[in-house]
């Protein structure tokens, strides 16, 4: 690390998913959702746009985006796919550009209109990593998680209601949440009566399809100590690729997650015990249990006994996912909790703050497995 220039989050800005779900627009645009945010985002950093020299967009054109926002002096511009494991992606390497000089404001930047224009994440033909299976009805992500979690009751014995909490967590942070679509709660009676969507992940395991935007602003944290908000510094970032021609793993990204997690407790001297909240990345609920285990915050094959109510709600000993997650706040594919975790840090997450947050954790299992932690300063 030595020579590395410390980087941290300066300005987040994000939609109001909640009105845009109630209002659906054929014409929304996801460019306009993205850069919505960024002007938020800028704003809350308290700096001139003029100051951003580096751009990442992810499931939006970085050339439109720069182009629109009026950002021409970029010494770094790219645009990544839309998946979920990107924001994870996009965000290291945002952090890997101040480190090194490449660039010294970076704003990430994400739209998506998937509600507006009836995106359909399965049937057709799925992605490149479900090609070899769409034949045999494997054309989403969620069809793989089903399987997974299949595998993982037959092995540990996991119970018909072992997402349960999960879910029913996520409602009761987004009810707390302005901006969450969904901000009612759930019992258990109501998570299990609902139906199948691929047996056995039902309604309440799957995230939720709909618009808005996301952007993230970077930067060294000399130049951080001198703007408005109180920086919250990237203490780690790890990451690991697991990719194949499927999305399905035998071991439910646990190797991959231990070698990322080894990585970055070892950056930082820091452990699970340490962290104040987890967000982590919820596609679908097994994710979560598969992230918990695999960052050794519960024993490997007993993650669906740890993620108790009492433990992951707000007032438990490891807040998960307080802003709602992928279930409840929106489907941001990734980039909400990245925004969630900044907040907390710095106190401006309103009725759902936590008592103490000065450090937390992002972890995302999927193909590309990434994971950072973030500390206030």
């Amino acid at each position: 690390m030595s020579g590395k220039r410390q980087v941290a989050v300066v300005g987040v800005g994000q939609t109001d998913f909640g009105a845009l779900y109630a209002n659906r627009d054929a014409r929304r645009n996801e460019t306009a959702l993205g850069l919505e945010a960024l002007k938020m985002a800028i704003e809350d950093a308290g700096i001139d746009k003029s100051e951003i020299d580096g751009l990442i967009t992810s499931r939006i054109a970085y050339e439109h985006t720069a182009n629109a926002a009026g950002l021409t002096s970029l010494r770094y511009i790219n645009g990544l796919e839309g998946s979920g494991r990107m924001s994870g992606v996009s965000f290291q390497t945002a952090v890997t550009l101040i480190e090194t000089g490449q660039a010294d404001v970076v704003a990430c930047v994400y739209g998506n209109n998937g509600r507006s224009v009836q995106m359909k994440y399965g049937g057709g033909s799925g992605t490149p990593t479900m090609a070899h299976d769409a034949i045999y009805g494997m054309t989403s992500p969620g069809a793989y998680l089903a399987l997974m979690h299949r595998r993982y009751q037959h092995l540990y014995g996991a119970p018909d209601n072992a997402l349960a909490a999960i879910a029913i967590n996520n409602r009761r942070n987004a009810v707390l949440n302005p901006v969450a679509v969904m901000r009612e709660e759930i019992t258990e009676e109501q998570y299990l009566s609902s139906r199948y969507i691929a047996d056995p992940l039902r309604l309440y395991d799957y995230c939720i399809i709909n618009d808005g935007g996301c952007a993230i602003i970077l930067t060294s944290m000399d130049r951080a100590k001198d703007l408005q908000k109180r920086p919250v510094r990237v203490a780690a970032k790890s990451c690991i690729a697991t990719a194949n021609n499927y999305y399905t793993r035998n071991d439910f990204f646990y190797e991959g997650c231990q070698r990322v997690a080894d990585d970055l407790y070892q950056q930082t001297g820091l452990r699970p015990s340490d962290m104040d909240s987890a967000q982590v990345y919820d596609n679908f609920t097994p994710t979560v249990v598969f992230s918990l285990e695999g960052f050794n915050y519960a024993p490997q094959g007993e993650g669906w006994q740890w993620a108790t109510l009492d433990r992951i709600g707000r007032e438990g000993e490891m807040p998960v996912n307080t802003a709602g997650g992928h279930t409840a706040e929106s489907y941001m594919q990734g980039w909400g909790h990245h925004i969630e975790a900044v907040r907390q840090i710095r106190g401006e997450a309103g009725a759902r703050q936590l008592k103490t947050c000065d450090a937390v954790q992002y972890m995302c299992a999927s193909p590309i497995i990434t994971s950072h932690i973030l500390v206030g300063e």
